[in-house]
């Protein structure tokens, strides 16, 4: 594909140009674009075309640039410019493989402190999570983030929870992308009853154990799906 020169889907040419974007919004809409396929693997990201794109200014897309390329989802390199990165296999392998090494970390502190009231609180969730059943996936996102949310958010190190969850909102804009399978369900379910029955024990073995293998298998399952949907987008 070539160097970015289109407007965002919608804006057709000699339009009004939209309001400018915070380089928050920015951000968020070209992350969307990247991961929805809009901005191809390696396509050349030009700021002066993006600010053209999201009817906003050059500043707020140097921004963005930058987050993004702290997130993995773009290359800089310096004299070339910016290139969008693949999210591929590996792009979701490495993200994953971070959040394995902090939510273990997390949920073993967590058992030290847990009271009453935050298993109680857990189990609400869980019991909304089960309601929901899967049938509203967005919805399910928001259930399952704020379920492990509680359990983190109050540890000391605050930036490796704000890394947390910032690769969590980043899984989570990916996997809107592909079906969630039954035999996942089934064990998401499982594991988050597991590991209430852990923190009531306050078996922290047991507990960051349980969520190691949590994290694994969510990972192996987009890896899974991300091949499947690669191999229909093959057939003829």
């Amino acid at each position: 594909m070539s160097d970015v020169a289109l407007k965002r889907p919608g804006f057709e040419a000699g339009a009004d140009a939209p309001a400018p974007f915070e380089a928050n919004s920015i951000y968020e809409m070209l992350r969307e674009d990247i991961i929805e396929g809009r901005l191809a693997a390696n396509e050349r990201l030009v700021v002066s075309a993006l600010a053209a794109r999201y009817g906003a200014s050059t500043n707020p897309v140097r921004e963005a640039l930058q987050q993004l390329r702290g997130e993995g989802f773009v290359v800089i390199v310096p004299n070339r410019g910016a290139r969008v990165r693949a999210i591929d296999e590996d792009f979701l392998r490495d993200t994953n493989e971070i959040e394995m090494l902090i939510e273990p970390y997390f949920t073993r502190w967590f058992v030290g402190v847990a009271t009453d009231e935050d298993v109680a609180r857990l189990k609400a969730l869980q019991a909304d999570i089960e309601a929901n059943n899967f049938v509203d996936l967005a919805r399910h996102s928001e259930l399952d983030t704020e379920f492990h949310r509680l359990v983190y958010e109050g540890h000391y190190n605050q930036r490796a929870f704000d890394l947390w969850l910032k690769h969590r909102e980043i899984l989570n804009a990916i996997t809107r992308r592909f079906p969630m399978a039954l035999g996942r369900r089934a064990a998401v379910i499982r594991e988050h009853r597991a590991l209430i029955s852990a923190l009531r024990a306050q078996d922290a073995d047991a507990a960051a154990a349980i969520v190691a293998n949590h994290v694994a298998g969510s990972g192996r399952h987009m890896i899974e799906q991300m091949r499947a949907a690669r191999a229909r987008g093959a057939q003829p």
